[in-house]
């Protein structure tokens, strides 16, 4: 049977010694520290902005880092999603005998404020893999094991994960999502009427060919998990490899290539970010002067040159509108980015603003090749 995951706990990233993701995320992108743990060659450092939280595993030590594994990857990578369950050890057996790997058996941690149970077990997503967490009753800020950080309080630009999006391989998106939908209970999400799980929502780059398939999974509705995207690349278009692609070859195969942190003010973000140094992607410019634009920025009360400014794209029509601003990548592999997003009623990821982004990222690397 599968095993419904409560809500996510964290996203994991391991990166090599002195690499600077754990003070980026805290100079730009208005991350605190919350907990921190040295032992065994780990640095194991916990920030939060809102109720996002994710954890930089930092080093390579003879053991493995609490609550994951190291997955010895060629590149710093986002490589664990933590998941909170009612009974880690139940959640194992059952996993495994899916068929699934089970990397860490379970593993019961306590310390002063309580303790929490937690096994990993692999996923069939290129190098990213799982922690189910048990943690009824713990008191402490993060898990056992970690001590307490203090920190002055966040900007609050961030509330919460709204989703996760996964590059894959071409044609593996079905397969993906039977796992998820089997071990996890995951459930289709269409982003289009009458959408085909097996086929997606398929986004045209333009008349040249290529884009994107997406295709969105969410959790029970008792469960606070973000939803899961996956998205591949359409055969066709350019020369230059899009988006995905550039992944799939500097992240050495599939990932986790971005994750979309929800803001309530999405221009306060924006302006936060780039006003502490952090990069965002610029759309063409071509996207604020398409027929109708203008109008439909203003429908949805807000100023167009304000949104031109910070390069925050808008989708959406009837009330429904969706915000999204996309940063550069945070590896020097230029491979995992966060995206900032608002939602004014939309549920959705917005067709326009993704074939705005594939445009913008094919500009710039042409821009890139001049220079």
């Amino acid at each position: 049977m599968a095993v419904p995951a409560r809500r996510l706990c964290h996203v994991a990233f391991h990166v090599p010694a002195g690499q600077p993701l754990a003070r980026d995320l805290q100079r730009h992108f208005g991350f605190q520290p919350l907990a921190a743990r040295e032992a065994d060659g780990w640095r194991q450092l916990a920030l939060r902005s809102g109720d996002a939280v994710f954890l930089v595993n930092e080093g390579a030590g003879p053991a493995e880092p609490l609550y994951g594994l190291d997955p010895r990857h060629a590149v710093p990578s986002a490589t664990n999603l933590c998941f909170e369950v009612t009974d880690a050890g139940a959640a194992a057996r059952a996993l495994a005998a899916r068929g699934c790997t089970v990397q860490v058996p379970p593993v019961n941690v306590r310390d002063a404020q309580g303790a929490a149970t937690y096994a990993v077990i692999g996923s069939p997503a290129g190098n990213l893999s799982l922690t189910l967490l048990e943690r009824a009753g713990f008191r402490g800020p993060f898990l056992p094991g970690f001590a307490p950080v203090a920190s002055a309080p966040g900007p609050g630009w961030v509330s919460h994960v709204d989703h996760l999006t996964l590059a894959c391989t071409p044609g593996s998106t079905p397969a993906l999502m039977r796992w998820f939908h089997d071990c996890l209970d995951f459930r289709h999400l269409p982003l289009s009427p009458g959408e085909d799980p097996e086929l997606g929502l398929e986004v045209s780059a333009g008349p040249g060919g290529g884009g994107l398939r997406i295709t969105a999974l969410r959790a029970p509705p008792s469960c606070t998990v973000p939803t899961l995207v996956f998205a591949e690349s359409l055969p066709g278009g350019t020369d230059e490899p899009d988006q995905v692609e550039k992944f799939l070859a500097r992240h050495r195969g599939p990932g986790l290539q971005h994750v979309g942190l929800y803001t309530p003010n999405i221009m306060r973000a924006a302006e936060g970010v780039v006003g502490a140094g952090g990069r965002l992607l610029t759309p063409p410019e071509a996207y604020y002067q398409q027929p109708g634009k203008e109008r439909q920025i203003l429908a949805a009360g807000h100023e167009p040159r304000l949104l031109a400014r910070q390069g925050i794209l808008l989708d959406g029509e009837e009330g429904q509108f969706l915000l999204q601003v996309f940063t550069k990548s945070l590896f020097a592999e230029d491979t995992f980015f966060l995206e900032l997003i608002q939602r004014q009623g939309a549920t959705g990821f917005g067709q326009g603003n993704i074939r705005a982004l594939w445009q913008s990222v094919q500009e710039q690397a042409a821009r890139s090749r001049k220079d």
